[in-house]
């Protein structure tokens, strides 16, 4: 996955809570598991007019004017700032697959649910926990101010607004490393695949049947 350092970007505000990853991409998007083009239909239900189908050409749809990711002021956020309970429901990886894909790659919220909390930093978006209060006052300062935008710095853990203000934020140590470094699962595994090899090589001459063909 794309490597981490700092994002700085313009802000999508998503102020309801408990949205649930069927409402980040619906069930009917789940038959695919490449990890790409979900981003046109994220938000399928609340961004589009009519009901979204799997390879259907997004182009023509009629289009929520209402719907935040809709309106031309948060066109390229990079930022999602959420309410409570973020990423709820079930535990579907497409959701932060579809987030990613469109272009988030920080999601700031009171609380998210623990395992869309997990997938997001395995598929390369930056979660962030603030207090209530903390993100009621950058809704504000959103909804005031077009084009508003955050530098989220995740080497210094800080958030940066446009007046110099910081705001700090906690990440666990390994993820953290794991974000700057673009390891995902499959690549942590692969930086230690010469002792999976030696292992299987030892394995071979002290179990050799189980590395025999059958025919």
């Amino acid at each position: 996955m794309e490597k981490f350092a700092t994002v700085d970007a313009i802000v999508a505000p998503m102020d309801r809570p408990n949205v649930d990853t069927d409402a980040i991409i619906p069930k009917q998007f789940l038959k695919s598991i490449k990890r790409s083009g979900f981003g046109p239909n994220l938000f399928d239900e609340w961004r589009y007019l009519d009901i979204g189908e799997p390879g259907q050409d997004n182009s023509n749809r009629p289009l929520n004017e209402s719907f935040v990711l809709n309106q031309a002021r948060y066109q390229g956020a990079q930022i999602l700032l959420a309410r409570e309970n973020f990423g709820c429901g079930s535990s579907r990886e497409h959701a932060p697959w579809a987030l990613e894909d469109y272009g988030f790659r920080v999601i700031i919220a009171p609380s998210f649910a623990d395992i869309f909390f997990n997938n997001c930093f395995k598929n390369g978006i930056l979660p962030i926990v603030l207090d209530e209060e903390l993100v009621d006052k950058l809704f504000k300062d959103i909804v005031d101010t077009t084009g508003y935008k955050l530098r989220v710095d995740l080497q210094e853990q800080l958030i940066i607004q446009a007046d110099g203000t910081k705001i700090a934020f906690n990440v666990d140590k390994f993820r953290k490393h794991c974000l700057l470094e673009g390891l995902d699962d499959i690549a942590l595994t692969l930086q230690h695949v010469d002792d999976i090899r030696a292992y299987e090589q030892s394995r071979s001459k002290i179990t050799p049947w189980l590395f025999t063909d059958v025919d």
